[in-house]
């Protein structure tokens, strides 16, 4: 954008393959949302394999390929808290650091979330005062609180001083965090005063806009995004976005003739049933 503000998202070859790939819902999202369409051409759909390349320059969207560190394959699907998920999310990390150093403003989205409406207005995306404006899987009300239970699926950063010095400090403490997610990290930092410390400005986005599965937006008038949070498996995820983009386009149809007041979301009764298993092997 004129501001250097782009759109960032990472996918891999679990992410675009399959009979309904999950790159194709995110997609969907933005074809079938209000005022999204325009968005694409700020988006950056960054690969980690070579598949996933291919099948980004295959759409004619704007790709870039991420070469993995440690000799990583990051080609299959990374279940939750998995070794190689928690080095991917790290990897992402050391990139997403780097675009800030270059100067580049970023929203951060992962491939799970549906953008059903441009966020930007809420956003505050022309506020220069605002560093990190960040998802949480629960709001608890107030935008400024430090308690809500962040999560790092989609987030807008501006690049500066301080919010460089953030993700610098947040890398470092890689090696000294085996076995846990890059998302657990940054909360632990925040609870700890490093944003303070920094100077930071971090706004805490409100379910009611920026809603997932932890945590479902009740209005559908009001309703921006939808991040399948809460759910282990891509197969899972894509089978509950599927049933919110029906939802969705019937919140459309119905919008037209003011009938929307009993529409409600479909349950995510998959993204539900994915952590048994999960369940099972922690207990």
């Amino acid at each position: 954008m004129a501001n250097k503000t782009v759109i960032i998202a990472i996918v891999n070859k679990a992410y675009v393959e399959g009979d309904k790939p999950m790159l194709d819902l995110f997609l969907d999202g933005f074809w079938l949302g209000e005022d999204t369409r325009g968005l694409i051409s700020h988006l950056l759909l960054v690969a980690v394999d070579q598949t996933s390349f291919e099948r980004c320059r295959f759409l004619h969207l704007h790709c870039y390929k991420l070469e993995a560190d440690d000799h990583a394959n990051f080609e299959a699907e990374k279940l939750y808290m998995s070794q190689e998920f928690i080095k991917m999310m790290w990897r992402r990390t050391l990139f997403l650091k780097d675009l800030l150093k270059r100067g580049y403003s970023f929203v951060f989205t992962d491939i799970d979330v549906m953008w059903l409406r441009d966020p930007f207005p809420r956003l505050n995306s022309f506020n220069e005062s605002m560093d990190l404006q960040i998802s949480a899987d629960k709001f608890n009300g107030d935008q400024w609180s430090e308690s809500n239970p962040i999560n790092t699926g989609f987030y807008m950063v501006r690049s500066n001083n301080r919010t460089i010095s953030l993700f610098e400090r947040w890398y470092d403490r890689k090696n000294n965090s085996t076995g846990v997610k890059e998302q657990d990290v940054l909360d632990s930092m925040m609870h700890e005063g490093v944003f303070r410390e920094l100077g930071l400005s971090v706004k805490f986005l409100d379910t009611l806009y920026f809603s997932g599965f932890c945590e479902v937006s009740k209005d559908f008038k009001a309703v921006t995004t939808i991040h399948a949070n809460c759910c282990r498996t891509i197969s899972a995820k894509v089978a509950d976005l599927t049933a919110v983009i029906h939802d969705w386009k019937k919140f459309e149809i119905l919008s037209n003739s003011n009938q929307t007041s009993s529409l409600k979301w479909t349950n995510h009764v998959n993204c539900e049933g994915s952590w048994k298993d999960f369940n099972v092997t922690l207990g």
